[in-house]
């Protein structure tokens, strides 16, 4: 009886993790450089980190009812920090300012690749050489950093180089990476040629993405952490010209952590039929002038206004840097925005009143957990979006130290989320919006509902500005109230002066997912916001174009 419970007890155990394994291989590789590290009288690294990262990803993409890719790859990539000096000042040097390899024409730069599999051994030697090179590296500009300051200006409010931080320790659960590609293979391919039977749309695109990523993460404060994140995509995308020649695009993007999370066929062949309906109403809009007078901006339009204009502008780098314009530098504690207006940031929310959020994560890039920022309460500005390089007057990372693949990760956004105290119906806000054009002598107003992502500028070398690409604007005459389609416009405008306009907000918050590209790289993101009525918002024409559309019909169009 006692043999055939130890079989049973031993039959029950699980299987060994092979996270554990490549952990525990990064942090042995990681104690050796710490003790031993060290060039003659140089000064050893007071601080090392390392990251891992395992990329599953598959792309499902169909056009004209055919599919044209059709793969699975798999990836790991490492990002290895080392640091000489100490948390005061140390080596850590601007990346245009990274010039740190010999000039001795012998250089090699190690490649930055982890194993494809999992082999602890062939892990550590990675790391190795990565180390050497970065520690290297580290010697270098710090020396050359020590050097620039004999010209500079002593700063007595230089913040430290680096947040000296807590340590963590978590193994994060797994999480299973399942969905049907012949499910994905199917609908991208009779979605696609539904849009390409359209004779009016030159091209089009059916995409279905699926990726998962395990982060490994180390360093010499103690911090071991292993997260398994997923994230599931579909979009459609058509393309068409006016007859002007105009090129005009229209899309659906849908993002969630699991396939089933994504909406369903039905859904998203609706949603295929109205986005193609929105590009062929488009092509027969009418062109407009450039326009300066109200609008308003429904949910997307208003939550890429916040995250250009204002979102940007709050993340920590931001505040410091020679090449930055600087905008809210100095600003905590007084007023930026309406005092009817509140802005925070918060990665921990994984969804909002159903809809799931981009920009989740537990941990950040730099091993800090993600927390909730309060950016702007009642229009006062309290607090910046902080990596581990700190800012005057905060000291510590808030846990938004973000980065694509294996770059350097920097301050950004993760969910940014609007809230305002002066809410009106939808109806009434329309209503707000026809008194305005009519006391400013315009005979119409805007209302922007869809907008397909924007940019902006936040550096010294050139003017503190944003745009935003709208694409469906409707023109609301202010005798009648009636809504016309127009096109051919982009939103501009200088950051504070446009966010300052605000006169009152929508009921209801909507959610825009995407991705936000910067120096760090793609990561995801969401914006919350609700509907927003600018009192005066600037609208140039959008780049005309000239070309033809094809000159015989497609062989897919009916």
């Amino acid at each position: 009886m006692l043999s055939l419970i130890l079989i049973a007890s031993l039959a029950a155990k699980p299987p060994p993790d092979v996270r554990q394994d490549l952990l525990d291989a990064m942090v042995v590789e990681l104690e050796r450089n710490r003790v031993q590290l060290k060039l003659n009288e140089d000064k050893p690294p007071y601080f090392v980190s390392y990251q891992l990262k395992d990329f599953d990803q598959t792309e499902i993409s169909a056009r004209y009812g055919a599919l044209f890719v059709d793969q699975q790859w798999h990836d790991r990539k490492l990002f290895v920090d080392v640091r000489v000096g100490n948390y005061g000042y140390d080596s850590s040097i601007s990346d245009d300012m990274d010039f740190s390899f010999s000039m001795k024409g012998n250089s090699y730069i190690t490649r930055k690749n982890a194993p494809a599999e999992d082999h602890p051994l062939a892990l550590r030697t990675a790391l190795w050489l990565i180390t050497d090179e970065k520690y290297k590296g580290a010697l270098f500009n710090f020396l050359k950093k020590k050097g620039e300051d004999v010209y500079t200006v002593e700063d007595p409010k230089r913040p430290p180089s680096f947040s000296k931080e807590t340590a963590v320790v978590h193994l994060g659960d797994k999480v299973p990476f399942a969905f049907s590609s012949d499910r994905w293979r199917k609908l991208a391919r009779e979605l696609s040629s539904q849009v390409a039977a359209n004779k009016e749309i030159f091209d089009s695109e059916v995409r279905f993405t699926a990726d998962k990523v395990v982060r490994y993460f180390v360093s010499t404060e103690g911090t071991r952490i292993v997260t398994e994140e997923t994230m599931f995509g579909f979009h459609v995308a058509g393309f068409t010209r006016a007859d002007d020649g105009q090129l005009l695009e229209n899309s659906r993007d849908y993002y969630a952590p699991t396939e089933a999370q994504l909406p369903d066929d039905a859904k998203i062949r609706a949603a295929a039929t109205t986005m193609i309906s929105e590009l062929l109403a488009l092509r027969l809009a009418p062109a407009i002038d450039p326009y300066t007078g109200p609008a308003i901006l429904e949910p997307d339009a208003a939550g890429v206004l916040f995250h250009e204009a204002v979102g940007h502008r709050l993340e920590g780098e931001r505040q410091d840097g020679d090449a930055e314009g600087k905008t809210f530098r100095g600003q905590v504690g007084k007023q930026v925005l309406p005092p009817f207006l509140s802005i925070y940031d918060d990665p921990t929310l994984r969804e909002r009143k159903g809809v799931q959020l981009n920009g989740f994560y537990l941990f950040d890039e730099e091993g800090v957990r993600g927390r909730r920022v309060p950016l702007v309460e009642a229009g006062v500005l309290r607090n910046y979006l902080l990596s581990r390089r700190p800012v005057d007057g905060f000291a510590q990372s808030n846990g938004h130290g973000r980065s694509q693949g294996n770059r350097k990760p920097v301050a950004r956004m993760a969910n940014l989320i609007v809230e305002s105290k002066k809410t009106v119906s939808d109806a009434e806000l329309k209503k707000l919006l026809i008194l305005e054009a009519k006391r400013q002598g315009k005979p119409y107003g805007l209302v922007i509902r869809d907008i397909t992502g924007g940019n902006t500028n936040t550096s010294t070398f050139g003017y503190q500005a944003f745009k935003g690409i709208p694409r469906m604007v409707y023109r609301v005459d202010v005798r009648d109230g009636k809504e016309s389609l127009v096109r051919g416009v982009e939103i501009v405008g200088s950051p504070l002066s446009s966010i300052n306009r605000v006169v009152a907000t929508g009921p209801t918050p909507g959610v825009f997912n995407g991705y936000c590209g910067a120096e760090s790289g793609m990561v995801p993101v969401s914006t919350v916001a609700p509907a927003t009525l600018l009192q005066e918002i600037e609208l140039q024409r959008a780049v005309e174009g000239k070309d033809r559309p094809p000159l015989l019909p497609s062989p897919s169009a009916k």
